[in-house]
């Protein structure tokens, strides 16, 4: 029942004047209003949290269905004829004759993976079956490395660019000699001397897929895995075309096949195989250009050494009194050297210093500068800093021969 004029419970007093009525129904109007915000803002509230819970519904709905969804089988298709398609399940190894619509049959070659569902009937065509850790070793970025930034291996650079670089700009020279271009290097040496940032610099400069990895990588604890991680790395460099194939460590899986006898190294040899397979096997390679570099040299099997699998095997030294003094002043480009720094004097101070080693003066001296809170680095700190990593590294090689002793 609606409550009528007398009813309503007025806030003053019957015999308040004029003007007190006003002011109180006034305070009244503002309490009111303030009240009907606070519950417009409630309900704008509400509604947000009410749309929330609707998708929520509508998701859970979405996959509630998919789960009474009969499972799909993964196939690859045998053959293609007037008949229809024949197919032969994973797994099982069951084949099937099926039909398909015109539409997908078009999309449809041998060896193409699909899948179907229960009553084998092909429902998808997919991807192709490439590992997903070879994909993630594809290159993306271009490495800010360049040969300018290499010092002391000229020679290694001029070698390296020849057999990777050139066949993929001028394929013609090769042809107008009558020859196939070189289809591997293998860099080997001491280590820091260079052997991977020239990897780096050729992925720089080439405009092919870079795909990079570690012979590590390919060590795996299951039987076929490694093997399986290889064909992959090579289907995708096909795909690819043309790629520069980067194997760092190789010596992880291509070092010397023994009589053992135990799994782990049955793996090891089976994994390198297929890698000898894979780089000059019954199939054409393609266009792929392999990269490899080790620091055991001595280490790798004969069988990965031989012409045809590596047709250049790089030596990279250590650096000579003019390729330190290149390096030194390659990696104090960007920083505030004194003058009286003398490049060449910290070369033959420095003898049989790596590049790494080199590099690491740099920063070492840099650090010796920001120390003493200077902005510039003297001849002192480069001394200082080569004293440091000379007494650590020496301290390292007698803690390994007492290991060893």
């Amino acid at each position: 029942m609606t409550d009528i004029v007398d009813d309503v419970e007025w806030p003053y007093e019957p015999d308040a004047s004029q003007q007190e009525k006003i002011e109180s129904l006034q305070e009244r109007l503002e309490i009111l209003e303030g009240q009907n915000e606070e519950m417009r803002d409630e309900l704008l509230d509400a509604n947000a949290k009410k749309n929330k819970y609707q998708q929520k519904l509508e998701r859970l709905t979405h996959e509630n269905k998919k789960l009474k969804q009969s499972p799909l089988f993964i196939a690859t298709v045998q053959e293609i004829s007037e008949e229809g398609i024949v197919i032969k399940q994973h797994g099982n190894n069951q084949e099937a004759l099926t039909e398909v619509t015109q539409e997908m049959r078009e999309q449809l070659e041998p060896d193409d993976r699909v899948a179907v569902n229960n009553s084998l009937s092909i429902v998808r065509v997919l991807d192709a079956e490439t590992d997903v850790r070879a994909r993630v070793m594809q290159v993306e970025h271009e490495p800010e490395v360049a040969y300018e930034d290499i010092g002391g291996i000229s020679e290694q650079i001029d070698e390296v660019r020849e057999t990777v670089e050139l066949p993929l700009t001028s394929p013609g020279r090769f042809d107008a000699v009558g020859i196939d271009p070189p289809s591997g290097v293998l860099l080997h040496g001491p280590p820091g001397t260079g052997k991977t940032m020239l990897a780096k610099a050729v992925a720089n400069q080439t405009e092919a897929t870079f795909i990079k990895m570690a012979g590590s990588e390919l060590v795996h604890k299951f039987i076929g895995e490694g093997a399986k991680l290889v064909r992959d790395l090579f289907e995708l460099a096909r795909q690819h075309e043309p790629a520069v194939l980067f194997i760092d460590e190789i010596d992880a899986i291509a070092a010397k096949r023994t009589d053992s006898k135990t799994s782990g190294d049955a793996e090891v040899q089976r994994t390198m195989m297929q890698l000898l397979s894979e780089m000059d096997g019954f199939d054409d390679r393609g266009e792929i250009s392999i990269i490899a570099a080790t620091n055991r040299f001595d280490m790798l099997d004969r069988a990965i050494l031989r012409p045809g699998r590596f047709d250049r095997l790089i030596e990279v030294p250590k650096p000579d009194l003019e390729g330190r003094e290149m390096i030194f002043r390659i990696h104090t480009r960007s920083m505030n050297v004194a003058d009286e720094v003398d490049f060449e004097q910290l070369a033959e101070d420095t003898e049989n210093a790596s590049g790494a080693d080199i590099k690491a003066i740099c920063t070492e001296a840099g650090m010796f500068a920001i120390r003493d809170d200077r902005q510039t680095v003297t001849r002192e700190d480069f001394e200082n800093a080569w004293e440091k990593i000379d007494d650590d590294e020496e301290s390292d090689g007698d803690e390994i021969s007492r290991t060893f002793a």
